[in-house]
């Protein structure tokens, strides 16, 4: 059963992996891996990744990704979102700690931001429109 509009932005709310996909091109199927997201009901969903990371190209040559997010306790239930690009940026620190406090415990923030910061390179936030969504409820 789809859900409504204010489940669907809700359950896309929560802090779940999401699956990015992205076209890989006519010859190819779509480029699909997971990834953290921040979304808030009514706005823009957006994302983190590495300026020449292969899902940055990609993303930069299509001008849209795609979205998945999904549970399967209590019952199973997704939401699908796909829209264009509205912006890419520099991360500021606060929305890099946003995004770390979302998915990691407390305990681990510092840690992570600091691994993050001598590992992992620049990293950029990549902002997406919603306008078509997919969800239900199969429970």
């Amino acid at each position: 059963m789809p859900l409504t509009p204010e489940e669907r932005q809700s359950f896309l709310a929560e802090p779940h992996i999401g699956a990015l996909s992205v076209s890989a091109g006519p010859e190819r199927g779509p480029l699909t891996v997971p990834i953290w997201y921040q979304y808030h009901p009514g706005g823009e969903l957006w994302l983190l990744t590495g300026p020449e990371s292969e899902k940055m190209r990609r993303i930069r040559a299509a001008g849209r990704f795609s979205l998945m997010v999904q549970r399967v306790q209590p019952t199973v239930r997704y939401v699908s979102v796909e829209g264009p690009v509205t912006g890419v940026e520099a991360v500021p620190d606060a929305r890099h700690r946003e995004m770390v406090e979302r998915y990691l415990p407390p305990e681990q923030v510092e840690g992570y931001l600091a691994y993050a910061a001598a590992e992992l390179g620049e990293h950029i936030m990549v902002r997406m429109r919603p306008e078509r969504w997919l969800s239900a409820d199969l429970g």
